[in-house]
């Protein structure tokens, strides 16, 4: 009876076995069978992290998928940006400052409006624009809709007439059509250029990039120097405080010592929008996603190379002083406390611009 017992044991360990190499072998089947039809990549590890006090943090990723676009109210705003009859002189379009070829910006350090005149700030990319939450680098509009109209107005920028850019499309045939085709009838309303407008400009997306490969899973897309220049950006060089998250900004607004305050070329920063004393001389964290297409860098395009940016972050940005008239002054701005010297090497600047570059 023992005997049988045990034998009789060691033949149900061997099924038990048998059984869940069988349920094991299944399992592997369908899992391999599940993965080729539904592949998914798993962001690679990333390095260290090191923030300083203060900063708001959202991990790297990929851009979140966007809900597509009316494809009618893309193409008409497709059209509108580049129609330069949208303008007071009927010569310049938005596409005059932000250039499908330039990742839609203009490669110069400020702008020029009406009548040339040179405008005060860099005029940025637009190609992440759809996922900001304010727009222009003092965060004046909080939606495209409301930003759209607004360069088309001002005084220095194209200084349009709204009742004379209605009359002027409302004149043409054709986009009297592709107005139908967006929004069910032919009216030519201010409501309805700048939703199209903000159609399109929610419909850019930046180009693929070895960094975009990278966050997705391509765990190689990045070369042993933009590897440790990712490092350093996640860590000693302190990039990541401000720019992080899908598209490697915050969002936020600071002070980089750039504001020219009390001098010719003063720009006051988000302090025109919200009055707020902590404003003065700050600017919105662009995002970095395609930075190497777009230079000049800065709100003001004062600098010209990304080794340039790197070399001023290294140095802590810039710190000016007050002058004795305006030692009482409340509103002299403060550079942020987010900066410091960060003493990066030479081969450090390298590797830091080598990752910029694979954005």
């Amino acid at each position: 009876m023992g005997r049988f017992r045990r034998e009789a044991g060691k033949r149900g360990v061997f099924a038990d076995i048998a059984r869940a190499c069988a349920v094991g072998a299944a399992t592997f089947v369908f899992g391999a069978a599940l993965a080729a039809v539904t592949p998914e990549k798993v962001t690679p590890l990333l390095p260290p992290l090191q923030l300083e006090p203060g900063a708001v943090f959202t991990e790297f990723g990929p851009l979140p998928p966007r809900p597509d676009e009316p494809p009618d109210a893309v193409a008409l705003g497709a059209r509108l940006f580049e129609d330069p009859r949208l303008s007071g002189s009927g010569q310049i379009a938005c596409a005059s400052c932000h250039n499908r070829e330039l990742a839609f910006a203009d490669g110069v350090s400020r702008s020029f409006g009406h009548d040339r005149t040179r405008l005060t700030r860099n005029a940025p990319s637009l190609a992440t624009v759809g996922w900001m939450s304010t727009l222009f680098w003092d965060g004046r509009a909080d939606s495209l809709e409301a930003q759209a109209l607004m360069p088309i107005l001002h005084p220095d920028e194209m200084r349009g007439s709204l009742p004379e850019v209605r009359r002027r499309l409302a004149a043409d045939a054709s986009y009297r059509v592709a107005f139908t085709q967006a929004f069910g009838d032919a009216d030519v309303t201010d409501g309805r250029i700048a939703q199209a407008l903000a159609a399109f400009q929610r419909s850019l997306s930046p180009r693929r990039s070895r960094y975009s490969r990278f966050i997705a899973g391509e765990a190689d897309a990045l070369d042993a120097a933009q590897q440790r220049g990712l490092a350093l950006f996640r860590g000693k060089a302190g990039c990541a405080s401000c720019h992080n998250g899908p598209l490697l900004s915050d969002q936020r607004f600071h002070n980089l010592g750039l504001s020219f305050y009390g001098r010719p070329r003063q720009d006051l920063g988000r302090y025109a929008v919200t009055g707020a004393r902590e404003d003065v001389g700050a600017f919105r964290t662009p995002s970095l996603l395609g930075v190497s297409r777009t230079a000049p860098y800065m709100h003001n395009g004062g600098l010209p190379t990304l080794a340039g940016v790197v070399a001023f972050y290294n140095a802590g940005g810039a710190r000016p002083r007050p002058r004795g008239d305006q030692l009482d002054d409340p509103l002299f701005p403060e550079t942020s406390a987010l900066l410091r010297p960060r003493h990066l090497t030479r081969e450090e600047q390298a590797d830091l611009v080598a990752f910029l570059e694979a954005l």
